[in-house]
């Protein structure tokens, strides 16, 4: 019986040999620490607005992206590869985005769109940091919060009373064909 619980320690302490070298260590922790960081400065300001998806939601899917892509590289899998975990890690997020956009009792209205896209977009800024473009990951980030912040700050203070944003913005419909139906086709040249 001790030649089992040997092999089962010896294996388990091989599963985690890979924990005991610095640069990896220092890799996983600055590229997770990257995505959390970026992630949950885009989610802070989406819970500041009273948004549903926020700070720790934004951090996980930044974080979860950012190791879909660390894990895939660590394990040895082709750049090229790589490609086939980006798409998953994009249409599962796309799913999860999904789930925060609500159809209002009005025909007219959604909600959450925005934050639907603050998601998706904090999906991309995990998938920069886990494959080791930082940089790229930070302006992004920076990026986003100008969209999210500055840009709504600039229009309350350059028209003041409007609200780019309202909590359910309406759906215009080309007036010509009735919503959900292809357009007509356009008359033949004569």
């Amino acid at each position: 019986m001790s030649s089992w619980w040997d092999q089962a320690l010896a294996t388990a302490s091989q599963e985690f040999a890979s924990t005991t070298d610095p640069e990896l260590v220092t890799r996983v922790v600055l590229r997770l620490g990257v995505a959390a960081v970026l992630g949950g400065l885009l989610g802070w300001e989406r819970e500041r607005a009273g948004k549903a998806a926020g700070l720790r939601t934004h951090m996980l899917v930044s974080m979860g992206a950012a190791l879909f892509v660390l894990a895939a590289e660590q394990a040895g899998i082709e750049p090229a590869d790589n490609s086939r975990v980006l798409q998953g890690v994009t249409a599962g997020v796309g799913f999860l985005g999904a789930g925060t956009i609500l159809k209002r009792e009005d025909p007219d209205t959604v909600k959450g769109l925005t934050t639907a896209a603050g998601i998706w977009f904090t999906a991309a800024i995990g998938t920069a940091a886990g494959l080791g473009q930082e940089g790229m990951a930070l302006l992004s980030g920076l990026m986003g919060l100008v969209v999210l912040w500055a840009i709504p700050l600039a229009h309350q203070t350059l028209a003041p009373g409007h609200t780019p944003s309202p909590a359910a913005a309406p759906i215009r419909h080309d007036r010509q064909d009735p919503p959900f139906l292809p357009p007509s086709s356009p008359p033949a040249d004569p």
